[in-house]
This record gives C-alpha cells, sequence and structure tokens, in this order.
C-alpha cells in the first residue's frame, strides 16, 4: 500500500517539529511554568525582613535591570538585557565581596534571585513560548554565575579556575552565608605567585539545585576550560566539616536524604544511591575516580585549620563495606559507590563531574575538590581566615602544576 504525502503538510511539520521538542524537553525536565516563583525567590520576603542590608546591598544594578526589563518589547531585547545584566550582577558581587573585610558572598545570591523573580513577573515574558522562557533563565543563571566573565587576560604563568556554591539549607538559617562562595568571588581575577610562577584566578558560582546539575550546568561551565592549554588546575570548592578537606575519591552516586535549594528531594540514601543524570540520561563513569591535585603541596597552607587528603568512602559489594579509606584508586574497581570521599550530596557530585571531564578530555590536568570549614549562618570572624588559607593552598600549588 502506497501513501501521497502532502509536501505542504510536509513542511509544516518539520518546521514545527524542534518548537515541538523543545517545549517537550523544557517540560519533561520538571519545570512545566517557567512564570510561577520558586522555592528560593519565595525566601526572598523573609530574607528581606531578617537582613535587609544584606538582600539589598546590589539594589542599584536590580533597580536598572528591572527598569529596562518593563521597556523591552521583544525576546531580543530581553536576552540582550540578560546578557549585559547577568554579567553586571556577578562583577557587582565580586566587588562587593573584595571591598568586604567580611567577605560577604549572600548579597549576590539574593540578588540573583530578585532577578530571576522580576523576569517571572513581567507580562512580556509570561507571554513567550516555553523553551524561550527557559532558554532566558538558564543564560541569566549561567552569567549571573560568572560564565561570560572567565577570562584570562594577565600574562601569568598558569591559570587556575575555581568554583564555588551558592548558601544553602536556608530554611534552617535564612542568613546562611557558605565560604566557599565568599572564597571564589573574593580571589576572582586576582594573581598569585609562588617560587617564581605566578597564576591567574578565575571564578564560578554553582546553583545549590539537583536539577542544574542533571540538565548539565557544571559541563557546560566547566568543559569549555578544560582542553590542553585551557587552563592549568581546576578546583571545586564547598562547605563541609570541621577542617579542610581534599577528596580524594569522590564517587559517582547520590545518596544524600538532604534537599536542594528548590526543596527537592531525590529519594537516594544509603540503602539506595542513585545515579545522576547528564540531558536527560544517566551519567556514565566509574563508580569511583581519583583527583590529581598537588596534595603536598597544598597542605603547606599552615593556617587555623588542618589540611586533610581524605581517602574516606562508603561502598557496597566485593570486599569492602560501609566506610573504607583505600589507599589506591584500584581497590575500588569492583564496588558500588554510595558515598565519595566528597559525601553523597552535591559536592562530592561537582568533584566527579568535573574529574570525568578531565578524564575525557584532558587526563594529565590537576582537578579536584576542597571541602571548606563549616560555619553556622555567617561568621565574619571565622570565613576570612577559610579565604586566606584557600588562597595560601592555591598559591603553594602553582610551582607544582
Amino acid at each position: 500500500m502506497k501513501f501521497k504525502v502532502n509536501k505542504t503538510i510536509l513542511a509544516l511539520a518539520t518546521a514545527v517539529m524542534p518548537l515541538i521538542c523543545a517545549i517537550w524537553s523544557a517540560n519533561s525536565y520538571g519545570q512545566n511554568d517557567y512564570q510561577a516563583l520558586t522555592v528560593e525567590e519565595l525566601r526572598l520576603t523573609k530574607a528581606s525582613q531578617v537582613m535587609p542590608i544584606v538582600v539589598n546591598r546590589l539594589d542599584k544594578q536590580v533597580s536598572e535591570f528591572e527598569d529596562l526589563l518593563g521597556k523591552a518589547q521583544s525576546y531580543t531585547s530581553l536576552t540582550q538585557l540578560v546578557i549585559r545584566h547577568g554579567k553586571a550582577i556577578w562583577q557587582a558581587g565580586v566587588k562587593q565581596v573584595k571591598n568586604s573585610e567580611a567577605f560577604d558572598d549572600r548579597s549576590l545570591y539574593w540578588a540573583r534571585l530578585k532577578m530571576f523573580k522580576a523576569m517571572r513577573q513581567l507580562p512580556l515574558f509570561q507571554e513567550l513560548l516555553p523553551y524561550q522562557q527557559q532558554k532566558l533563565l538558564w543564560q541569566l543563571s549561567l552569567l549571573s554565575r560568572g560564565q561570560s566573565d572567565v577570562v584570562f587576560d594577565k600574562k601569568t604563568d598558569k591559570k587556575i579556575l575555581i568554583t564555588g556554591f551558592d548558601p544553602f539549607f536556608l530554611d534552617r538559617n535564612i542568613d546562611q552565608s557558605n565560604p566557599s562562595g565568599a572564597a571564589v568571588l573574593a580571589l576572582d581575577d586576582i594573581v598569585v605567585s609562588s617560587d617564581g610562577k605566578s597564576a591567574e584566578i578565575e571564578s564560578l558560582i554553582i546553583p545549590v539545585r539537583f536539577a542544574d546539575f542533571d540538565q548539565g550546568m557544571i559541563e557546560e561551565l566547566l568543559e569549555p576550560h578544560i582542553g590542553r592549554g585551557k587552563v592549568d588546575m581546576i578546583v571545586t570548592i564547598s562547605m563541609g566539616r570541621d577542617d579542610f578537606d581534599l577528596e580524594r575519591f569522590p564517587g559517582l552516586r547520590r545518596s544524600a536524604k538532604a534537599p536542594d535549594n528548590l526543596n527537592i528531594y531525590t529519594g537516594a540514601d544509603s540503602k539506595n544511591p542513585k545515579i545522576p543524570l547528564l540531558r536527560g540520561k544517566p551519567l556514565t563513569g566509574s563508580e569511583f575516580v581519583e583527583f590529581s591535585l598537588p596534595v603536598e603541596a597544598m597542605k603547606r597552607a599552615v593556617g587555623r585549620f588542618a589540611i586533610n587528603d581524605n581517602h574516606n568512602v562508603t561502598t557496597t559489594g566485593g570486599k569492602l563495606h560501609d566506610q573504607q579509606a583505600p589507599k589506591y584508586l584500584r581497590e575500588l574497581r569492583q564496588q558500588i559507590s554510595v558515598e565519595g570521599s566528597g559525601g553523597g550530596y552535591l559536592s562530592n557530585e561537582i568533584s566527579y563531574r568535573s574529574i570525568r571531564l578531565r578524564d575525557l578530555h584532558n587526563p594529565v590536568l590537576p582537578v579536584g575538590h576542597i571541602h571548606t570549614p563549616r560555619i553556622k549562618a555567617f561568621a565574619p570572624e571565622t570565613t576570612p581566615d577559610i579565604v586566606k588559607q584557600i588562597k595560601a593552598m592555591l598559591t603553594y600549588a602553582v610551582p607544582k602544576i
């Protein structure tokens, strides 16, 4: 049996199919309504009441963005505003932290959320197609986290890229800071030198959201810099335990029962560790990987806190059970990861994903994770010491990379 195909219908179907796929992709990702305020954005009311100075510190930049949004007349003009002001709020956040003796990272976080809230509530934005809305929000997130500001333009011997995280667990402490975010903002675009070698440092801030990881944000931010000759070291940083931990063996799976900043739970736990996604498919790779940081050099950064080379992991299957501290990666070959050295949350996962990218594109590149000492809420008496010691670790690493 033969069928005649109407060429007009075929052409129309061909034209609209990419749009249908884009909308399906956005909706299937679990964000059906880009106009609705998120859990993070809804916290702005309480945050403004508890710490108005912190929340409003970057309002000059936010207000300018809001004013121009109201004058925009097209998707193109919104895109241009996102590009310009996404980068501008990042630069304002960096400047604010550098000018603060307490290294307060929180203002950038809350200013970014104000910009997202203003975008969602804009009538023009609400008239756009879902895939256009998603693209604007994704672009604003990337740019306000430093994506377009990673430019190594100083004549140094080496180039170092570092990442930190947003504040998190905000329902416990709405005024929570994250020393990893404070550190990368304070150290962005500086030059450090040791033993006659210099390095420029550039920074990025990562969201504490499972969905962004699953959608490929880490890969989108880091992959362009991992090829040979582009950077000389990548260090991911997050808030962790009592002292500094250099996390030797990141694991593939999620197992933490804690929610993210959207109050999303993965359903994973120590009895049911789950493999994360990468753009809709399970993330592929070994159960464990090993970092390649110059550990001994970094441990020379003596300060207020100890620096540990942490080998601890949690596994299931084979000869190892529960928590172990293997000396070599080969001891973990037959194991299923429950927790890597960095745990079972997004700190461990960003380390795993960055090392996975290293293995794919540049196996000799030094890549690894630093867990900082944890702080409760905001700790201006502690965070400067944490930042100072991270800077020293990176400085001592320069001659070894």
